[in-house]
């Protein structure tokens, strides 16, 4: 099982808003380069995104929000995912 799963990154904080997404995609607000960046995860826990973002930019950290996605991730289609041939 994959712990995470970047769904998009340096995105545009509104597209967390969107129903259709997981219900277990959450959107990272940190600061990098002395800039604020969102990032759009996926993630059966919030833990995981935590140390993932603590270890990797540290009190750059500001937020780690859950989306408004309301569907069962076991039924989700990633549209990013390439199929396997």
């Amino acid at each position: 099982m994959i712990d995470m799963i970047f769904l998009n990154k340096e995105c545009d904080p509104k597209i967390a808003k969107d129903k259709s997404l997981p219900n277990n995609a959450f959107l990272v607000e940190y600061i990098s380069d002395g800039e604020t960046c969102y990032d759009l995860v996926q993630s059966s826990k919030k833990v995981e995104i935590f140390d993932h973002y603590y270890d990797n930019y540290k009190s750059g950290l500001k937020n780690i929000i859950q989306s408004d996605g309301a569907v069962n991730p076991k039924l989700w289609n990633n549209p990013n995912k390439k199929e396997k041939k």
